[in-house]
């Protein structure tokens, strides 16, 4: 694994992290590099960009999800063959699951990691004043070392070198580089954030046209030398993708522009444990595969997409009829409002979708849910049986029950106290709660031994 990575880390949100990140990411690839991107905190469409732009598939670590030796496991396996690693932050270096702690901060990820920091500082309409902003950040905690900053939102070349002299006289870090405030690029961005690549088509000239920005104004040499940082040992937890079994059962996932919010470790958790994953799209109108012994539908956002899967008849009976069935079920978030009877957007269009959840989902403008969650099964939750498990909500929707009383899956606990969540029904675990597998690996246990006994049960009735 190579020891040069380093953590780009912003003073608060919207300082422009991910541009940063994604332009350093497309000029060290254009320099012939391999690099291997990561986000912290749990984010599915940051990582979506780094994917694109890097080719390889960029991962979650989160310190409060999962504990220390988890998140060095995900990133010592993600870094492999990898010439630098690049580590975005989220919100503000010091922000996180709780105000009076480093818990779940990105702060928190650059020292487990060890990973040197780069601080990014909007620098619009301030010179000297820079220098007090990354003095703060220095000296706030110990523990993580900042080694650099890039200035964004300037005004000028002018303006850099000010806020260069202030801030490498009071702080001695090197001010490696700038965007300007000017820039001629844009990453569009709609109510859930940046749009996933997923849905952008060839992103190829974008990310070029990035990453020469980036090429003229930041010092990409200096980035590399200060990047390099010591080895990580002493990490001797079992990994969690170390190969189990062979492949012994199927299991459908759901996977296109309307359904693509899945943590790559979830999948390969699931593969390691001897399950084989078959995609399939239902915006594409494709059926469930045949043999499936399993279906994960993952988050997403079907609302954008709900006239058109509202048309996909095939699909939609097919899944219905699945698990009815008692097809073994995991349905997260937009997997969970495409499996209720309509979804209604906020112009009050309602849009037929699966109907096995009998209720209503619909469409808000502002945020319905959003933080971390602590997640117990309810009603012999079959996927997680009497363990705890950890993820987060996120989502601008809501759901209205029908007539039919339904079981919750599982009760959830977050910073607005605890409350059951999401139904369980026929073999059907669904809710707005986005799982993280490695935070729980039982889960994925259970979930294997539930499809063994669905696939024995079809056996003998064939």
């Amino acid at each position: 694994m190579t020891n040069r990575r380093i953590v780009i880390a912003g003073t608060g949100s919207g300082v422009g992290k991910t541009t940063v990140t994604i332009g350093l990411m497309s000029a060290l690839k254009m320099r012939g590099l391999t690099v291997q991107g990561f986000k912290c905190g749990p984010d599915y469409i940051d990582p979506s960009y780094h994917t694109a732009v890097t080719k390889r598939a960029s991962r979650n670590i989160d310190s409060w999800m999962l504990t220390k030796g988890t998140v060095l496991d995900i990133f010592t396996h993600g870094s492999k063959g990898a010439d630098i690693s690049i580590l975005e932050g989220v919100m503000g270096f010091y922000d996180g699951k709780n105000p009076e702690t480093n818990e779940g901060t990105t702060a928190e990820i650059s020292v487990i990691t060890k990973s040197p920091v780069l601080l990014v500082v909007n620098c619009s309409s301030m010179a000297r004043s820079a220098a007090a902003i990354v003095k703060g950040f220095q000296f706030f905690a110990d523990g993580p070392t900042i080694v650099g900053v890039i200035a964004n939102q300037v005004g000028s070349e002018g303006h850099f070198q000010l806020v260069k002299k202030a801030i490498e006289q009071e702080c001695q870090i090197p001010v490696i580089g700038y965007l300007k405030r000017e820039l001629d690029i844009e990453i569009p961005e709609r109510h859930l954030g940046l749009i996933p690549s997923i849905e952008r088509g060839e992103l190829d000239a974008f990310f070029t046209k990035l990453g020469e920005l980036v090429t003229e104004t930041i010092d990409l040499d200096k980035l590399l030398e200060i990047s390099v940082a010591e080895p990580i040992t002493g990490h001797n937890t079992p990994s969690v993708f170390e190969k189990q079994k062979e492949k012994v059962v199927k299991i459908a996932v759901a996977k296109d522009a309307a359904f693509n919010f899945y943590y790559p470790e979830n999948l390969e958790m699931m593969e390691a444990k001897g399950m084989e994953l078959v995609y399939f799209s239902p915006l594409a109108d494709e059926t469930v595969p045949e043999q499936a012994d399993g279906l994960y539908i993952g988050g997403g956002f079907p609302e954008e997409f709900a006239e058109k899967l509202a048309e996909n008849h095939n699909s939609k009976q097919t899944i219905r009829r699945a698990i009815e069935s008692g097809l073994p079920t995991l349905a997260e978030c937009g997997g969970y409002m495409y499996l209720t009877e309509s979804i209604e957007t906020t112009k009050s269009t309602k849009h037929k979708m699966v109907g096995v959840i009998p209720g209503n989902v619909q469409m808000h403008t502002r945020l319905a849910a959003l933080g971390y969650r602590e997640i117990k099964g309810l009603n012999d939750n079959f996927f997680l049986g009497n363990s705890v498990a950890k993820g987060h909500e996120f989502h601008y929707s809501s759901y209205k029950q029908g007539e039919h009383q339904l079981q919750p899956a599982y009760e959830t606990k977050g910073m607005r106290g605890t409350m059951v969540e999401g139904c369980f029904i026929y073999n059907l675990v669904a809710g707005y709660t986005h799982f993280h597998f490695a935070s729980c690996p039982s889960m994925v246990d259970n979930w294997m031994k539930k499809c063994l006994e669905h696939k024995t049960g079809k056996d003998d009735v064939i």
